[in-house]
């Protein structure tokens, strides 16, 4: 086990789940279907209290929490705005959170690669996030 490595994997998933809050968030404001306002309500909630785990381990390791890239936030605020001002539709909304986790997914086992040597608990919270991103997107699919 690595310090090194499980810290790191802790901050990539910190910076996941206020990336998926933020997404969610602005995915919100447009959407018009109570059940998909719920579904992404639900999947928030489960972000925001994971993210309260990964904040109580990092504080365990004395490490600071990490943000998402200012790039990468704006350019997910973009694109929802972008497409969502073209099409107005839920299914339009539902298509960009699920991109959106199946980023997230893709990110998180690329992490758990190459932070081979975290801690068990680490590598658990790490595959808990992708489990909720594709849980998210697995429900999604039925207002594609």
């Amino acid at each position: 086990m690595s310090e090194n490595d499980t810290v790191h994997l802790l901050k990539e998933c910190d910076a996941g789940t206020k990336m998926a809050v933020s997404t969610i968030n602005g995915a919100l404001e447009k959407v018009n279907d109570s059940g998909l306002k719920e579904l992404l309500t639900e999947s928030r909630s489960h972000h925001e209290d994971l993210g309260g785990e990964i904040h109580e381990l990092l504080k365990e390791h004395n490490a600071s929490e990490k943000d998402p890239p200012t790039m990468a936030k704006g350019m997910s605020w973009m694109k929802t705005n972008v497409k969502a001002a073209m099409d107005e539709s839920d299914a339009a909304i539902a298509d960009l959170v699920t991109d959106g986790c199946n980023m997230g997914v893709k990110s998180l086992h690329k992490y758990l690669n190459q932070y081979s040597d975290a801690d068990d608990t680490s590598k658990n919270i790490c595959r808990k996030l992708s489990a909720i991103e594709e849980e998210l997107c697995e429900e999604l699919r039925s207002y594609l």
